[in-house]
């Protein structure tokens, strides 16, 4: 992953590097808070207003998850001709103009296509943010300043649940067009608030001059890899299923719908502060096994009770893990690799394709699932309780055997 230099002689002020994070805050609130979750809270209008049938709206929802792992696979390519900055300025954009797209409902590619885009423009933002503002950020601050550039996550998904059901009393389109006008407002607000940034200086093969990557024969890595994909799989159901679940399967209206998703992003807002102050104090290693658990008992109560405030609980929960789960990866990164920022940043790029992959191929997995089994909800909830408990023993199972995983040889 290639990194930015920057200047140690001339360190940015404490306001300055607020404006940076703000600016990453915006980036991550435009273009996975509000681009990828806001979708949820749509998804049983498209329905219900026959914008596209069910099977092929939930299909469409995972567009973005596809497009996603385009971005995350694309991101290097595209910064060998653009500085990091531009690249993030670009994506904020392009993410915004397909809000304004999704208002006219052409046809299923027209829609798949700008959904796929949003997603680009998501795993390329992913990639970049953290090494285009945290390089400047003191190293006993880098923690707190990751927690506030995905902090934007959990205030896109509130957002979203908030401002959505009051754009729908006027209409669907509509709906996408207030989502275009805020994206276009946190665009512009962030514009200049980014660090200064030179183009990438490429060596003769077309890489980054620091490409060496972690030695490919090391299990720690491939295991990581492994864990983190299991975790990004259980995500999907939360992430685009939880409305449509409540809405429609338990007929609860899309007025509740909207009410369970505020509170899914009530949880994305704490998840990353939270998770972030709880890691540093329990340890990375212990922290993420006690948040697999718990994250597997949230979504094991969504497949088996029938009450609203069990249901309310688990919501928090998993809302929590959503955005939290962003910053215990790359604690997790940090850990493995404590003092090489280089190759932090590879392997947080290849952590950031495995997350994407993984989800995509789970969007898939739970839209087939919900059009085979007549739209039981409740099934995803129990695959993505599954998952956390494979995450949770695969390590030590792997290690018990002394297997190494090859699943990712890069």
């Amino acid at each position: 992953m290639p990194t930015q230099t920057t200047s140690l002689h001339h360190p940015p002020s404490r306001k300055t590097i607020g404006g940076y994070i703000f600016s990453g805050l915006c980036a991550s609130l435009v273009s996975i808070g509000l681009a990828r979750f806001g979708y949820a809270p749509l998804l049983p209008v498209l329905i219900q207003q026959h914008w596209f049938p069910a099977g092929d709206a939930a299909y469409l929802g995972a567009a973005n998850l596809a497009g996603y792992l385009l971005g995350a696979l694309a991101a290097h390519r595209l910064i060998g001709h653009v500085s990091n900055v531009t690249a993030l300025r670009l994506m904020m954009v392009l993410a915004t103009v397909s809000f304004l797209a999704c208002g006219f409902p052409v046809s299923e590619a027209w829609f798949f296509g700008w959904r796929l885009l949003s997603g680009v423009a998501g795993g390329i933002i992913m990639i970049l943010v953290t090494s285009t503002i945290l390089p400047h950020v003191p190293g006993t601050r880098k923690g707190l300043a990751s927690g506030g550039i995905f902090l934007g996550m959990g205030l896109g998904i509130a957002g979203s649940g908030t401002l959505i059901p009051f754009l729908l009393h006027m209409g669907l389109r509509e709906a996408w067009f207030g989502l275009a006008a805020l994206s276009a407002l946190f665009t512009a607000a962030s514009w200049f608030g980014w660090p200064p940034s030179t183009p990438l200086t490429l060596n003769s093969s077309g890489k980054s001059a620091k490409t060496h990557g972690p030695h490919h024969g090391n299990g720690a890595f491939h295991l990581f890899y492994l864990e983190t994909a299991l975790m990004a799989a259980s995500l999907v159901p939360g992430t685009v299923f939880l409305v449509d679940f409540i809405t429609r399967e338990l007929g609860a209206g899309a007025g509740a719908g909207a009410r369970f998703w505020m509170l899914y992003g009530v949880g994305a807002i704490f998840g990353p502060p939270l998770y972030g102050v709880l890691a540093d104090r329990m340890g990375i290693r212990i922290f993420t096994r006690l948040v697999l658990l718990l994250q597997g008992l949230a979504a094991g109560c969504l497949y088996h009770t029938g009450s609203y405030a069990v249901i309310a609980l688990s919501t928090l929960t998993i809302g929590s893990f959503a955005t939290g789960v962003v910053p215990v990866f790359l604690a997790r990164t940090h850990d493995l690799i404590p003092h090489d920022t280089g190759l932090q940043n590879v392997v947080w790029a290849r952590v950031t394709i495995v997350t994407a992959a993984s989800m995509a191929a789970a969007g898939y997995a739970c839209s087939g699932i919900l059009s085979l089994s007549g739209d039981n909800h409740r099934l995803l909830f129990l695959s993505a309780a599954i998952t956390l408990l494979l995450a949770l023993v695969i390590g030590p199972l792997v290690k018990s055997l002394r297997l190494i995983p090859s699943l990712f040889p890069f």
